[in-house]
């Protein structure tokens, strides 16, 4: 038996070394970490066998902590745009229910949190880095803040326990990653478990301009994307941003390894919609809403497993309260994967649905305002657009040099007509439908088509009922097509 004095030395041992209080948090209330990325599409983690990220060893830390836990390989968001996505994830219903489909409005004053559940069942809560205006833009008139501050709104400081406004992870400050991490739980009170929330900038556009060991040549550009020397350059300078994330996340996962608190913590990597590349943020397509989520719980999770069920960023949040011994409450429309992050047995979900709301920028064009809804099932996607007359823009790249030498070569009728179809049809189709086994870059579509009539019908009626039960403005689909023909 150790001797009372020798016992008190080694827990002053561990203070004194910088070990968390948390270490001796209870096993059945887990510290929870949860970390977004910004942009940053499903296939951009080795681990998703993307050639491109193994070959010039882009997501070492990821690839590592996906060999440590649980990946995800079918994880979407409720919207193709950080600042609902986000929210929707933090109130754990969709965008459409929120109101919060205009970039930069937050929920009502009486819309829960996961985390205020946490926070009222004894657990202290974080939110760091960038957290994309869930409760506004950073900058707003001042009628605009007035507004949001008399609404209740703007309540974040009160509504966590540590809260740092957008603070950026861009590359000069990456190397104090770690160090904002170990301050945020260091306000740990010693009797209490934590939440700590945080966001990283990368790979939202400022990519860096330098992209060392990554040749542009040697990329495989994915088909639906023109080969040009620009869209090379874009996407190897995407790839570094990649690579300065994976940087920043090994720092936090080594902090945990030297507080000593690895092995009760569950660390969730997701990203907080897709890349602002080509067909990507901005689209419901896959590159919009399809991304990377990883979870690793020492002694919980099987280490190297894959979740093929379709998970949600509305259900993180009822599975993390499940994974701390809470309820969701009802109006919370997210549904827990916990036991499927376990490994057993329990149904899953048969759809997910995404919308696509006003976005800053032009209203003619789809880099602005663009009213579109999806359904994705286990096979297929089907895409709404109520505004089939906008011109397609990728978001964030109206300006960039890759943008501009496809629109170059396009009016000089350099393009395949594969790509002029996918990037300067107008108008669009009102309805999209996808076979997202045979066709995932979603080159073709199928609606219309009389040998998918059946599913086509099918997931309309899905898509029209979540509409009404989450009292969409839009019209619904079918009165749409009516009154185009």
């Amino acid at each position: 038996m150790i001797s009372q004095p020798k016992l008190r030395g080694f827990i002053t041992t561990l203070l004194v070394a910088g070990f968390s209080s948390s270490l001796w948090a209870n096993p059945s209330r887990p510290n929870v970490l949860l970390i977004l990325s910004d942009d940053h599409s499903v296939s951009h983690v080795s681990c998703y066998n993307n050639e491109n990220t193994k070959r010039f060893r882009i997501t070492p830390n990821l690839q590592k902590f996906a060999e440590q836990g649980m990946r995800f390989e079918r994880a979407y968001t409720s919207a193709p745009q950080c600042a609902p996505s986000r929210i929707s994830i933090f109130a754990c219903r969709s965008p459409v229910s929120l109101g919060v489909t205009r970039f930069g409005q937050p929920p009502r004053a009486d819309i829960k949190f996961f985390t205020d559940i946490l926070r009222s069942g004894g657990y202290w809560v974080g939110l760091d880095g960038r957290h994309q205006h869930l409760d506004g833009r950073i900058r707003e008139a001042e009628h605009i803040d007035r507004a949001l501050r008399e609404g209740g709104m703007q309540s974040l400081e009160q509504r966590f326990d540590h809260f740092v406004r957008s603070a950026s992870t861009k590359k000069e400050q990456l190397l104090q990653v770690a160090n904002r991490v170990s301050a945020a739980l260091d306000k740990v009170p010693a009797e209490k478990p934590f939440f700590l929330y945080f966001g990283f900038n990368q790979p939202h556009r400022k990519f860096p301009q330098q992209y060392a060991g990554i040749d542009p040549s040697k990329l495989e550009l994915p088909a639906d994307w023109p080969d040009l020397p620009a869209v090379r350059i874009d996407y190897a300078r995407y790839l570094a941003s990649v690579r300065e994330l994976d940087e920043g996340f090994g720092q936090i996962t080594q902090l945990l390894k030297t507080r000593g608190i690895e092995d009760n913590t569950l660390v969730i990597f997701m990203g907080d919609n897709g890349e602002a590349m080509l067909r990507g943020k901005g689209t419901l397509l896959d590159r919009g809403t399809h991304v990377p989520l990883i979870i690793r719980w020492p002694g919980r999770i099987k280490p190297g497993s894959t979740c093929s069920a379709l998970v949600c960023g509305t259900d993180l949040g009822p599975t993390i309260l499940a994974a701390c011994g809470m309820q969701s409450p009802n109006d919370m429309t997210g549904i827990s994967f916990a036991p499927q992050l376990l490994g057993e047995k329990a149904k899953n979900r048969q759809y997910v649905f995404a919308e696509r709301g006003w976005h800053w920028g032009p209203i003619t064009r789809t880099d602005g305002l663009d009213l579109s809804r999806s359904i994705t099932s286990g096979r297929y996607r089907y895409i709404y657009n109520a505004l089939p007359n906008r011109s397609y823009t990728p978001v964030d790249m109206s300006n960039k040099s890759a943008w501009t030498a496809i629109q170059k070569a396009h009016h000089e009728n350099k393009l395949s007509s594969l790509h002029r179809r996918l990037y300067f049809q107008n108008p669009r189709p009102i309805v999209e439908l996808y076979d997202l086994d045979n066709d995932p870059l979603e080159l073709n579509n199928l609606a219309g088509d009389k040998s998918h009539s059946e599913m086509e019908q099918t997931l309309q009626e899905e898509l029209e009922s979540w509409m009404i039960r989450e009292h969409d403005f839009l019209p619904l689909p079918s009165h749409a097509l009516q009154l185009a023909k």
